[in-house]
C-alpha cells in the first residue's frame, strides 16, 4: 500500500550539510497527511535510532538529543515528501537514515511501513 524511498544521502566533510527527502507513494498516497513520518539511523551493530519524527498534523517535531539544533524535519504534504536537513555534520552521524511512515493510529496496527535506507557519510 505504501512505498517509501529515500535520497539525498552521500559523504560529507564534518561541518557540511545534506538534505534528505522520503517520498511517499502506492495506494495510501491521498492520505499521507495522515501519517506520522519519522527518520531512523542504524549503525552495524547497533540498535536503529529514532532521529526525528513529526506527528501527521504538522506538529511540533521531537529530535534525539544529539541531532538538536542541527536537524530539522518537515514535510510537504503537497508533494508527499518528508525532509531531514542536516548541518554541521559529524562522523558520528554517519549512518544509514531510514524513513518511517505509521498510519497506525487510523489503518491499524500493520500500517507502518520502512524505506531501504541511505547512506551517509561524514569524514574528512
Amino acid at each position: 500500500q505504501v512505498q517509501l524511498v529515500e535520497s539525498g544521502g552521500g559523504l560529507v566533510q564534518p561541518g557540511g550539510s545534506l538534505r534528505l527527502s522520503c517520498v511517499f507513494s502506492g495506494s495510501h498516497t491521498p492520505f499521507f497527511s495522515s501519517y506520522a513520518m519519522s527518520w531512523y539511523r542504524q549503525t552495524p551493530g547497533k540498535e536503529r535510532e529514532l532521529v526525528a519524527d513529526i506527528t501527521a498534523g504538522g506538529g511540533t517535531p521531537t529530535y534525539i538529543n544529539s541531532v538538536k539544533g542541527r536537524f530539522t524535519i518537515s514535510r510537504d504534504n503537497a508533494k508527499n515528501t518528508v525532509y531531514l536537513q542536516m548541518n554541521s555534520l559529524k562522523p558520528e552521524d554517519t549512518a544509514v537514515y531510514l524513513c518511517k511512515a505509521d498510519g497506525t493510529a487510523w489503518y491499524g496496527p500493520e500500517s507502518e511501513y520502512w524505506g531501504q535506507g541511505t547512506q551517509v557519510t561524514v569524514s574528512s
